[in-house]
């Protein structure tokens, strides 16, 4: 990917793919990758600090005779979430006005 992912948009990313549906870490790092060009060290960082910030909780799971960690969004989440899809609707209208992809009206 040509452009920087920003940590707001990161946060947006990721706290999208778990209000889809609980997800558990390794699974959502594949699924973010699909789409952006980011490491697993730099996941799990977002992750607990969407965690602490109350967006996502965690419970265990067991499989295969070990836990998986999964995450669920939370009220605060999908607030969140819906913030971050306004937002991205303007941010990305404007880029679009100056990319000449949109009317400037």
């Amino acid at each position: 990917m040509t452009y920087q992912l920003t940590a707001p948009l990161l946060d947006a990313c990721v706290i999208g793919v778990v209000a889809a549906g609980d997800t558990y870490g390794y699974t959502l790092t594949q699924k973010v990758q699909e789409v952006v060009d980011i490491s697993e060290s730099t996941l799990y960082p977002v992750l607990r600090r969407l965690q602490k910030s109350g967006l996502l909780t965690t419970y265990d799971q067991p499989f295969e005779g070990r836990n998986r960690r999964y995450y669920s969004i939370t009220e605060d989440g999908k607030k969140q979430l819906d913030f971050y899809k306004a937002e991205w609707e303007v941010y990305k209208n404007n880029i679009d006005k100056l990319l000449g992809g949109a009317s400037n009206e």
